[in-house]
């Protein structure tokens, strides 16, 4: 449909953020999402001096830390550009104000928060079931163009173990 295309490009605004700025912050209430153009975020958080990351977005991915979106509640996690990051910006009030006015961008926002669950739902099951040689293999088969944009630290961060862990792993 033109009209809601149109309504909802108008509603965009381009947002940069410069490498190592927040996008938010521990307590902060998201009330955006941001489709990303160019960069890479991290979404993670802290628990006992240990960060524990939950998920890189990188070009073409969708990024709003649901919780504290849906919820409008102080989020428990932080997003920060790993690199200078340039996305495309909506508000959740236009988000309501579009999705009252049009069909088809409730429709699309449905299946955002539909596969952002069962991204959820698959990290999860991941950081549960799996063993962490087996959660740095599939992460360098799934996202190894990653490895090149991230910090060992980072990917260590992310299946949930020590550097030192990390550097048994890869020399075996």
């Amino acid at each position: 449909d033109d009209k809601a295309s149109m309504d909802f490009k108008n509603a965009l605004r381009i947002k940069a953020f410069t490498k190592g700025s927040f996008i938010i912050k521990e307590e902060m209430i998201c009330r955006h999402f941001y489709f990303i153009q160019q960069g890479l975020i991290k979404l993670y958080s802290f628990k006992q001096d240990k960060e524990f990351i939950q998920k890189f977005f990188v070009e073409d991915m969708v990024y709003t830390e649901p919780n504290s979106y849906l919820n409008q509640r102080p989020t428990l996690y932080m997003a920060i550009a790993l690199e200078d990051t340039v996305t495309y910006t909506i508000s959740k009030n236009d988000i309501d104000n579009l999705c009252l006015k049009h069909h088809s961008i409730e429709r699309l926002f449905s299946k955002i928060y539909q596969q952002a669950m069962l991204e959820m739902m698959d990290r999860i099951s991941e950081m549960m079931e799996e063993d962490a040689c087996a959660r740095y293999h599939k992460f360098t088969k799934e996202r190894h163009y990653l490895l090149q944009r991230i910090s060992l630290g980072e990917l260590a961060g992310y299946i949930g173990i020590t550097q030192g862990s990390l550097s048994r792993i890869r020399a075996q």
